[in-house]
């Protein structure tokens, strides 16, 4: 994955259509999407991400054709938004080990200066939903973790987009043991990205309302 695509992907899961699994895959930790230094992330916190998302696309719009429209402008969502959970655990991971930590404050600080730029606070969370697919209730969550990417970069001397930044967090993602449900492909500790597995055989159910894409 290019080194700016992984650096959106920072801002959130891009987001895309919503395709369910029916069951886990993973015999070795049923229920999981992927483990994390231990700690699961269940199909079940997945699939309420993504419903998140769906729901707050949904508010979004007027009528069903826009909603349509903005579903099919997208691919595939669970994948995408678990590529984002674990990614965030990663930095996160990447910043203790570089002893940075976000007060509160720092987070309402850069949300008040991008309301600003926004034209105010609806209009920041509109923006962040439509460019990076972060729904309301998960912006401040998310402008947390920006400020962690920021920082660990100055602590590195670098910024987000250079090899400096990804080698921490790859040096992060190898330490946690990412370990990912093979329906939804598999974790790169090197690229610090999901890649597809090779599973044809794996066949996802689409959620009811939801468009089937490929």
């Amino acid at each position: 994955m290019h080194r700016r695509r992984r650096t959106a992907l920072l801002l959130s899961a891009a987001i895309v259509a919503a395709p369910l699994l029916a069951a886990c895959g993973n015999d070795a930790h049923p229920g999981a999407a992927a483990v994390v230094g231990g700690q699961r992330i269940t199909v079940a916190q997945l699939e309420n991400r993504v419903s998140e998302v769906r729901a707050a696309q949904r508010a979004a719009v007027t009528g069903d054709a826009q909603y349509a429209q903005a579903v099919a402008q997208t691919g595939t969502l669970a994948r995408e938004t678990l590529h984002g959970m674990v990614l965030d655990k990663v930095l996160h991971r990447a910043a203790e080990d570089a002893g940075i930590s976000v007060s509160r404050r720092e987070v309402q600080e850069m949300r008040a200066g991008l309301e600003q730029q926004a034209g105010g606070a609806k209009g920041l969370e509109a923006a962040w939903l439509q460019q990076y697919g972060i729904p309301p209730q998960r912006l401040d969550e998310n402008l947390h973790l920006q400020l962690e990417a920021q920082k660990l970069a100055a602590e590195l001397g670098t910024n987000t987009s250079q090899p400096a930044f990804w080698n921490a967090l790859s040096k992060a993602s190898k330490a946690l043991g990412v370990d990912l449900n093979p329906r939804y492909g598999n974790w790169d500790a090197q690229k610090v990205a999901r890649v597809d597995a090779k599973t044809p055989w794996v066949r996802e159910i689409s959620a009811a309302g939801t468009q089937q894409t490929t």
